[in-house]
């Protein structure tokens, strides 16, 4: 779904942290994490974007999210599918991080549902679908990262635990990757081993 010429264009993540995806300026020796994940590490296990938040990428997500382009979904799928060897094996379930039920009525869809589709397809794998976002935040592009904190914070509830040993997390951005982050607390809390993410873009 996307041409070779503009595969080739696309701004490709090149040196990231393992456990993050944070752009680092050079590639990390394996087992070695980014000094923030070091730091305070997250509850994930593995984070795996292909693409920087940049143009084109950036115009086509917010297409996507904002302007109903729902044909931008399995062209990102794509993308999503070549990373798949990059996660951990065990892997036996997909969760989109959910939306508020708010902004998805009005929205008519969730973006992450859209990308979980092929890879399900693909892979086998359920889509779980027990874990909601229990009150509205505020979009958190351009906010500091102790907002974004205190707007997540508790913002997820899990109504069922999903029914596996290792959940994927799939969205679209990863900006600082608190969302990931309290997503993941909230699902190991209700009883999930391990958890990973995978997103389409990482901002820098």
């Amino acid at each position: 779904r996307i041409c070779r010429a503009c595969h080739r264009d696309l701004p490709w993540l090149a040196n990231a942290c393992t456990r993050c995806a944070a752009p680092v300026a050079v590639a990390l020796p394996d087992g070695v994490d980014c000094a923030a994940c070091q730091k305070q590490p997250p509850p994930f296990q593995v984070t795996v974007v292909p693409l920087l938040y940049e143009f084109p990428v950036d115009a086509a997500l917010k297409a996507l999210k904002f302007g109903r382009r729902l044909h931008y979904a399995p062209a990102f799928g794509e993308l999503l599918d070549a990373e798949m060897h990059r996660l951990p094996p065990d892997i036996d379930a997909l969760l989109p991080v959910p939306l508020h039920w708010r902004r998805q009525a009005f929205r008519g869809f969730n973006q992450a549902t859209e990308l979980c589709r092929p890879l399900a397809r693909r892979y086998a794998l359920p889509i779980s679908s027990g874990v909601v976002r229990r009150r509205g935040t505020p979009f958190q592009s351009g906010l500091p990262a102790s907002q974004r904190r205190k707007n997540l914070r508790e913002a997820f509830v899990v109504r069922k635990t999903p029914a596996c040993r290792h959940v994927l997390l799939v969205d679209d951005v990863v900006t600082t990757g608190e969302t990931t982050r309290q997503l993941a607390v909230a699902i190991i809390r209700s009883g999930v081993n391990r958890v990973s993410v995978l997103a389409v873009a990482r901002a820098a």
